[in-house]
């Protein structure tokens, strides 16, 4: 199975080196290997993934159970689990809607008090900090699950 992966690893490396050349060196019209180049390397990669996820799947499938004991979660335990990220997940976004907006006009105020720039700290702190109020909630619940 590491040869498959190797495969793989020198496909993605010939994909990304025919990507920097091409960087390099803008399309002439005499350059029409490229495109055989790089249809081979992406079906040599795609073939590979396959293969790899094939092998994957029965190499898992043949191997033996544990012997430990494996705590079971129900459907119930999964989904307090998930609902456990949500408050997180919510917070996150509105922290990244908060920053957003603040951040530019703080660098906006920036450019011309520089004076103001602790007092815009203090703003985009107060913005991350929905973040943290979120983690902290989902630290509680998860406190709650055990």
């Amino acid at each position: 199975m590491y040869w498959l992966l190797a495969l793989m690893t020198c496909s993605l490396v010939g994909m990304i080196a025919m990507g920097i050349y091409l960087e390099m060196r803008p399309f002439h019209q005499a350059q029409t290997w490229f495109k055989s180049t790089v249809s081979v390397n992406l079906l040599t990669f795609v073939v590979a993934q396959i293969v790899l996820l094939l092998l994957g799947i029965q190499e898992v499938m043949a191997e033996p159970t544990a012997s430990t004991a494996v705590r079971e979660i129900s459907v119930g335990m999964g989904l307090a689990m998930i609902g456990v990220g949500i408050p997180t997940a919510f917070a996150t976004i509105g922290a990244g809607i908060a920053v957003g907006p603040v951040g530019a006009a703080s660098l906006a105020v920036i450019a011309e008090k520089p004076e103001v720039f602790g007092r815009t700290l203090v703003y985009l702190g107060l913005a991350e900090g929905i973040a943290i109020y979120g983690l902290v909630v989902s630290i509680l619940l998860l406190g709650k699950l055990g």
